[in-house]
């Protein structure tokens, strides 16, 4: 039987801890305060997948993630670049650290590859294990806003660091 927590969904980002979490961090970094376009998200379409994901980040397993385009234009969210910020919420909504991209590509399904599988440290961090999950999660969340997926969608494969809180930052 299925855990409840398994479909939780995570509460909404604490947008004013948020807003301070990323003042403390453009205090440190003069360069990123003239940046101020920063998304505030969570991991994951259920409290159990963000709070297990960004635990992986916290561990340093985790330095990618992949996401549909089509996602971030449901979402209104400009697609990440190489630089742009977000800070990541545990499935309370309250934000845990400030990431950074720092390689994108846009690619299908197949482009995946075992390397890009090790850099997302989920599951047994096999290109199998990742083909399999992500196939599910997709589908999943494509139904949930009344789409179908398709290996043919295009996906963002990001590669990241954490750059803030110091005591979490790569």
């Amino acid at each position: 039987m299925s855990d409840l927590h398994d479909v939780v969904p995570v509460a909404p980002p604490d947008l004013d801890a948020a807003t301070t979490m990323w003042a403390e961090y453009t205090a440190t970094r003069p360069q990123a305060a003239e940046e101020r376009d920063h998304t505030v998200e969570h991991f994951g379409d259920t409290a159990r997948l963000a709070d297990g994901l960004l635990q992986i980040v916290l561990s340093g397993g985790k330095r990618a993630t992949a996401e549909l385009v089509s996602e971030f234009a449901h979402r209104g969210d400009p697609l990440p670049r190489i630089g742009s910020h977000w800070i990541a919420c545990d499935s309370s909504g309250a934000p845990r650290i400030i990431i950074r991209s720092t390689a994108l590509r846009v690619g299908p399904f197949d482009s995946a590859d075992a390397a890009f599988a090790v850099a997302e440290g989920e599951d047994d961090r096999s290109l199998e294990s990742w083909r399999r999950e992500h196939q599910r999660y997709w589908e999943r969340t494509c139904a949930a806003r009344g789409a179908v997926w398709s290996e043919l969608d295009e996906i963002v494969f990001e590669y990241f660091s954490v750059v803030w809180p110091p005591e979490h930052a790569d």
